[in-house]
């Protein structure tokens, strides 16, 4: 059975449920958790911040909020965490190195379930993580 299951967190809702029915699974087959938030690369027109160690201190801000939310369940639960906010513009490469990296046998993220138009414009991380890795994937989804 899975032993080290990662749990990718964006902050939304969605991701919260995902990472809090992982941490549940975790817990009952004896595993633990490594959570993950992926911070976007600072680029000079892109963000409202108007410097880079302005947008980097708010990027770790978030990322110590909504991996401290996640280490708590996990805490909560009885369940060993641990947690590691990476930088890299595009999400899913992050994710699967990370899981890579921690030895983690499974991956258990939130798929929001964007659909036509918008699925083509903004793109899946949950289906490039999907299609990009050979680690197993629970995707939980919107409906």
């Amino acid at each position: 059975m899975f032993k080290h299951l990662l749990l990718p967190t964006d902050g939304s809702p969605l991701s919260d449920l995902a990472a809090a029915r992982g941490i549940a699974l975790a817990r009952s087959v004896g595993a633990r958790v490594t959570g993950v938030h992926v911070m976007p690369q600072f680029h000079m027109l892109s963000y409202r911040a108007d410097t880079q160690q302005e947008f980097t201190n708010d990027a770790g801000r978030h990322a110590d909020q909504f991996l401290s939310k996640l280490a708590s369940a996990a805490s909560e639960a009885g369940v060993p965490c641990d947690t590691t906010a990476v930088i890299d513009d595009h999400p899913y490469q992050a994710i699967i190195a990370t899981a890579e990296k921690r030895g983690c046998d499974l991956i258990v993220m939130a798929s929001h379930g964007r659909k036509g138009i918008q699925a083509l414009l903004l793109g899946s991380e949950t289906n490039k993580v999907l299609t990009h890795t050979k680690i197993p994937v629970l995707v939980l989804h919107s409906d």
